[in-house]
């Protein structure tokens, strides 16, 4: 039996943690890299039979990651290999103020991890993987704010608008090789996790569109995060997986619903 490979950023919660539970099957094997481990997905992993690996590793310091993974994967039995795809999940939201007001610090750590960390992590998969003649796939987990400016939101909108440009470039790139890996970035919907609440619960005046994403929550227009992880899911398992390099969950004929 094909084992399929499934390596994840960003598990520790939220739609992250929810995917990889969802991936857990005796046919998989999946690499999780956030921040801690999540004992309860071991104990998961171990009862479903699905071999778990997890790195607690911080996605600030990219490059050395982007190095173990591709060591990582140079250990594995190919021949046993049925599919390989990376899901870069990851993402922080720096605090909400104007960029004039931003913590550089903050600043730079939503970059590196919302777009130098995916970037250096799917060069080293390719990389790593190129030799394989099996379905390769790449998955970025983008948002309708790399698509629409929004005011004390510079950072996060700014390295989701970078995924999805590169993203564009890396499709481009892999349709000239050959078995070259079939790449999508896709906006997941709004999703209630801690980043709509910290949307939700910012000063109006630090924050001018903060009444809009309370409303959604009151209105209950939020998927959960279970709900999200499954229609993303879904979207990677499309025989049309990659055709539409840019994409969205609630729209698949368009690449800018916001």
């Amino acid at each position: 039996m094909s084992t399929h490979l499934y390596i994840l950023t960003g598990t520790s919660r939220g739609m992250g943690l929810a995917m990889a539970e969802q991936l857990l099957a005796p046919d998989h094997q999946l690499l999780c890299m956030s921040r801690h481990q999540n004992q309860a997905l071991t104990i998961r992993a171990a009862a479903l039979n699905c071999a778990l690996t997890q790195w607690p590793l911080d996605l600030t310091e990219a490059l050395p990651v982007a190095n173990q993974l591709a060591q990582w994967l140079h250990t594995l039995d190919a021949p046993t290999l049925g599919s390989v795809t990376l899901i870069n999940n990851a993402g922080v939201i720096p605090a909400i103020a104007p960029l004039r007001t931003s913590d550089p610090v903050e600043l730079a750590r939503a970059l590196r991890v919302g777009l130098e960390a995916p970037m250096l992590l799917t060069a080293a998969f390719l990389n790593a993987t190129s030799h394989l003649q099996i379905p390769r796939r790449v998955l970025n987990i983008s948002s309708g704010l790399g698509r629409r400016p929004m005011a004390s939101q510079s950072a996060y909108c700014a390295a989701k608008a970078g995924m999805d440009h590169f993203t564009r470039c890396l499709a481009l790139d892999e349709a000239r090789v050959p078995n070259g890996a079939k790449v999508c970035a896709l906006a997941p919907g709004v999703v209630d996790t801690d980043m709509q609440t910290q949307l939700r619960s910012a000063t109006p005046d630090a924050f001018p569109d903060q009444s809009g994403f309370a409303q959604l929550k009151q209105s209950g227009k939020l998927s959960s995060a279970s709900e999200a992880a499954a229609h993303v899911l879904a979207w990677l398992a499309r025989p049309d997986f990659g055709q539409q390099p840019v994409a969205d969950v609630r729209d698949a004929s368009s690449e800018h619903r916001a």
